[in-house]
């Protein structure tokens, strides 16, 4: 039988379209006359509280952080060969926001990655930089909530990785 996913108070979470974000309680609330008991998470950077059924938690998405292992594998997706395809730009802008919104580290890099201009490469179109900057900034996040550090030594450290690869 599988494991029934827990979370406590204080710990960290990933839920996919939204990603990391902290459970600040588990509350009971009587709706349409059913008690449910319900994550309370918030997510800082969108200043959002969302309210997971703590039934429903394993078929929303709601997973722990990623293993330090998992998160190396996804670090290692950004060294190699980006693999953009030669469809319409809508067709795989669609494609991206699936891998960004499936909350897989290892697909967000490879978005990061397909999407990441290194200089005297021609410059990206403003919703090309809006999808590689939600990418980069979902899975920073991620990344430093493993690391236990910030944001901005996170980003840096995938941005460190995107130029020598």
């Amino acid at each position: 039988m599988a494991q029934k996913l827990t979370f406590k108070t204080g710990n960290f979470v990933v839920y996919p379209t939204h990603g990391v974000g902290k459970v600040t309680e588990i509350e009971t609330r009587e709706i349409a006359g059913h008690k449910l008991k319900l994550y309370v998470i918030t997510f800082d950077r969108d200043r959002m509280i969302l309210r997971v059924p703590v039934a429903k938690a394993e078929s929303s998405g709601l997973r722990k952080l990623s293993s330090r292992k998992r998160m190396d594998f996804a670090l290692e997706k950004l060294k190699g060969r980006a693999r953009v395809k030669r469809t319409m730009w809508s067709r795989r802008a669609q494609e991206y926001e699936a891998k960004i919104n499936s909350g897989s580290p290892i697909s967000i890099a490879e978005v990061v990655r397909d999407l990441h201009r290194k200089a005297g490469q021609p410059d990206q179109s403003f919703s090309e930089r809006q999808i590689y900057e939600g990418a980069r900034d979902r899975l920073a996040c991620e990344l430093a909530a493993v690391d236990k550090t910030d944001l901005e030594i996170a980003t840096k450290k995938l941005e460190l990785l995107l130029e020598a690869a």
